[in-house]
């Protein structure tokens, strides 16, 4: 059995594996994963199956999932297929896949409505990078496959891509910090950099520890420009420009703003020094 694979990206625990990974791994039975697509806006990713366990990241509306195992107690077990993490998430908040998402939301947040009218009481919110598929236009707004309204303003077709990530990031100012988090209701640092890449087209795995070893190629520190991605054991920022820099954390509480050469100072007390700079080629313009 070979022990290089992630654990936090494989199906596999030792009552149960995906079947895929039969002869990779040890577990008492391997079975076939079942598609399902995330209904809720946001859907929680836990470590374990108690709603209180620690949140490890959010799947968004429009997510595809492989589940594997669906409890009694109404947990899923099983695989986000964008970015791989493995989790529990409520089974509630996921469906058999419905039509193909045809659009993406591009707003930080949106709201729904259930007829085309401002006027009326939204019934929910979407974050930034949902998924959904729309029916037909209906004035300034989007009618979905199921039936609810959306702001076409806050839509953009689900291949389109947006052209600066550090300018999506700064959407995100002042957001809460929360460990885990993915939208504008509270999001971490290295969810911040998965968000702001995503919308731009770039593959970028979920934590910083798989983004300093994965995403572009590390640069020297004195030549830092815009979109450089600065890792620190345990944390990630995104450069603005050569002097300051974008950041969800603990200290702010928030996305924030703040002089590069501070933040390394300050830094270095709790998580040492900045460990690489990468830059991910033409992710800025």
């Amino acid at each position: 059995m070979t022990s290089a694979l992630h654990p936090r990206l494989t199906p596999a625990r030792p009552d149960l594996a995906a079947r895929y990974l039969k002869g990779k791994v040890a577990a008492a039975r391997f079975v076939d994963g079942e598609p399902r697509e995330v209904i809720d806006p946001q859907l929680p990713l836990r470590r374990s199956p108690e709603p209180d366990a620690p949140l490890d990241t959010e799947a968004l509306m429009g997510e595809r999932v492989t589940v594997y195992e669906t409890s009694e107690e109404g947990w899923a077990w099983g695989q986000l297929d964008g970015d791989g993490y493995v989790g529990f998430m409520p089974a509630n908040g996921l469906a058999a896949p419905g039509p193909a998402p045809t659009h993406r939301v591009s707003a930080l947040r949106t709201l729904v409505f259930p007829t085309p009218s401002f006027k009326l009481p939204p019934i929910g919110a979407l974050p930034l990078g949902a998924r959904l598929a729309v029916e037909r236009s209906e004035g300034r707004f989007a009618r979905t496959t199921s039936g609810s309204y959306v702001p076409a303003p806050h839509l953009a077709p689900v291949e389109s891509r947006e052209a600066d990530f550090v300018a999506v990031a700064e959407r995100f100012l002042g957001t809460p910090y929360q460990w885990g988090g993915k939208t504008g209701l509270g999001l971490d640092c290295s969810g911040l950099v998965q968000v702001a890449l995503t919308a731009c087209g770039f593959a970028c795995p979920r934590d910083s520890d798989m983004q300093q070893a994965a995403v572009g190629e590390i640069v020297d520190d004195s030549s830092r420009r815009r979109g450089d991605l600065i890792f620190w054991r345990g944390h990630v920022a995104i450069g603005r420009d050569a002097s300051t820099m974008i950041h969800a954390n603990a200290f702010h509480m928030a996305v924030a703003i703040e002089p590069i050469d501070q933040a390394i100072a300050r830094i270095r007390a709790s998580d040492g020094e900045v460990t690489c700079v990468r830059r991910v080629a033409g992710s800025v313009t």
